[in-house]
């Protein structure tokens, strides 16, 4: 499986972001593959589906899709009827600008793994998005020696507007917390799922009680940090069972489960559905549109 990475130089100078349309990126002949990096993309005209971390998405114009780093996924749309740009930037490109180094944290959309990493916009949204993106793209093009801070005004007003957007559509609160632990637990979750998956091991990482966690989490996320955690592991496993040539048993020795009886378990209580069923109703999922066969291949 392919991983693209972000190359600075393609936008001419020494940023981690870029604006890109269809005409840069031929998404039809990518197949299955991830980024090193995080991507909003904002359709314009759109007919087709995205399979994004397991899920069916839909996609139509007006949709913007939320995807962050290493996230597996495989576009089937009709290449002759798509519009689309997109944002795509490292997370170090945030920390060189902005001063919270769990910024990307914070924003809904992003290392979601309950609500979906879409949301729908009207006509007039999304042309005033598109013209966010224009005119970072612009700075990006013709760069001044203001460039960097306009590119920074523009970018934190885009992300933070999408962020309250996506809150409304998906009644989630955005009532900042003063206490980041909720937030560096799901931040260490993304480096150290595959060997740590015992709430005693981030609670030692983090130097606070369980019952401080869960309460930081559930202020938060509304859910308990055993549960965030387990839906962090199930999306491994998943991805996993999907996109490497693993064996369960090996899959089990890989996210130290003692057995691969105790992974199946696991698997099948957070599911309702045997590692064998999901892998099949995954390579079984019903396009909704028809379309060419080339676009299978």
């Amino acid at each position: 499986m392919k991983t693209i990475k972000f190359h600075k130089t393609e936008c001419g100078v020494d940023f981690l972001l870029n604006v890109l349309t269809e005409e840069d990126i031929d998404y039809t002949h990518l197949g299955i593959y991830d980024t090193d990096h995080f991507e909003i993309l904002v359709f314009k005209k759109a007919n087709g589906i995205l399979l994004l971390n397991q899920k069916e998405i839909q996609l139509t114009a007006g949709s913007i899709i939320f995807i962050s780093p290493f996230q597996k996924r495989k576009w089937k749309f009709e290449s002759n009827d798509l519009e689309v740009t997109t944002l795509v930037f490292q997370e170090a490109f945030l920390n060189d600008f902005f001063a919270d180094k769990l910024f990307t944290y914070r924003l809904l959309y992003f290392y979601q793994l309950v609500h979906p990493l879409k949301m729908t916009i009207n006509t007039e949204e999304l042309l005033k998005y598109c013209g966010l993106l224009t005119e970072i793209k612009k700075e990006l093009l013709d760069t001044q020696s203001d460039s960097v801070h306009i590119i920074r005004s523009l970018l934190y007003y885009l992300l933070q507007t999408l962020n309250r957007q996506y809150a409304n559509q998906h009644s989630l609160s955005l009532n900042k917390s003063e206490n980041n632990s909720a937030f560096l637990f799901k931040s260490l979750m993304e480096i150290h799922i595959k060997e740590k998956q015992r709430i005693a091991d981030y609670t030692e990482m983090l130097g606070i009680s369980r019952i401080s966690l869960n309460k930081a989490v559930k202020a938060q996320f509304n859910t308990t940090a055993t549960q965030l955690l387990k839906q962090r592991l199930l999306f491994e496993i998943q991805n996993l069972l999907l996109h490497s040539n693993k064996t369960i048993s090996e899959i089990a020795y890989t996210l130290h489960f003692s057995e691969s009886n105790h992974l199946m378990r696991f698997f099948k209580t957070q599911t309702n559905q045997t590692t064998t069923q999901f892998i099949h109703s995954i390579n079984n999922i019903p396009l909704k549109y028809k379309p060419n066969s080339s676009d299978l291949d």
